[in-house]
């Protein structure tokens, strides 16, 4: 096996064009583990280490731009104020070694449907910087899962960086897991109020071969919320939500839960995340337009 070590982005861009094969490799936490198991044994392995400019974000014009190496510790502890459910998402990863090592650009290349950070992603209308000798382009999030373990990238391209918008409004991020660190989720859901737009986006995660939206219940959920008074959403709103939540997913029995459990404990962090949420739009002092 090969080890190549860029040490600039152009440089590993011109490798990932001459070497298509070679495995980018940061923190090493899924690719690893993969390789001790010998589940995969590529001819190449390219090292993005010492590539520092995909080790910074930037926040320009309300959007930030954090790059694919910046690890989950560094989510929690800079940006836990600006994304929230991001933050959120990044202190169920792992255990603290992993979350230094991890990163959403690693979560991405993986595009494991159970993914801590995809539903998040999706719930901020995320974009993906994939980049090339051949140019840069932004893949939207829902656009970039096409399968269990299967992404939108070409061959020769790296994930540069993801696009967030800041501070979109009161979201949330929860997850279901056999205990309560360093497990596989059994499923996730997220959920953001954009209150620029008063768009609900909400999506699901490790409860379908890829993390997805639940569309009717974010168009239901937009169509119910008091958004001028401040209301208390009523109990059968947060219920029929749930459930249009529920029925989004198309999960799976594994050695994790059965599908049936699955679509339930969807329902619940629904009525859960919207609760919270909710509560956050009530107390904050932001208004929407």
């Amino acid at each position: 096996m090969d080890f190549l070590r860029p040490s600039s982005l152009t440089e590993a861009l011109a490798v990932k064009a001459e070497r298509p094969d070679a495995v980018p490799i940061a923190g090493g936490t899924d690719v690893m583990v993969e390789l001790n198991f010998d589940h995969r044994r590529p001819d190449a392995l390219l090292d993005l280490n010492r590539v520092t400019e995909l080790a910074e974000w930037t926040e320009t014009d309300g959007r930030i731009r954090l790059g694919a190496s910046v690890p989950y510790v560094r989510v929690i502890a800079e940006l836990g104020e600006v994304l929230p459910a991001l933050a959120m998402a990044s202190r169920t990863v792992g255990s603290p070694q992993i979350r230094n090592r991890g990163t959403v650009g690693g979560n991405l290349g993986a595009a494991s449907p159970a993914g801590d950070t995809h539903p998040v992603l999706l719930a901020l209308g995320a974009e993906v910087e994939a980049a090339s000798v051949r140019g840069t382009r932004l893949i939207p999030a829902e656009e970039f899962y096409l399968g269990v373990k299967r992404n939108a990238l070409e061959p020769d391209e790296l994930i540069t960086a993801v696009h967030l918008p800041a501070e979109v409004g009161p979201q949330q991020f929860a997850k279901v897991g056999t205990r309560n660190a360093m497990v596989i989720a059994v499923c996730s859901f997220a959920l953001a109020l954009h209150l620029d737009t008063r768009e609900i986006r909400a999506a699901v995660g490790s409860a379908a071969p890829t993390p997805r939206r639940a569309t009717a219940a974010e168009e239901f959920l937009g169509d119910e919320l008091p958004w001028s008074t401040k209301a208390s959403i009523t109990d059968s709103v947060k219920r029929r939500f749930g459930e249009l939540v529920s029925e989004a997913a198309s999960p799976i029995d594994d050695v994790r839960g059965s599908a049936d459990y699955r679509k339930h404990a969807l329902s619940v962090l629904a009525r859960r995340t919207l609760t919270w949420a909710w509560n956050d739009f009530q107390k904050g002092e932001r208004e929407c337009a």
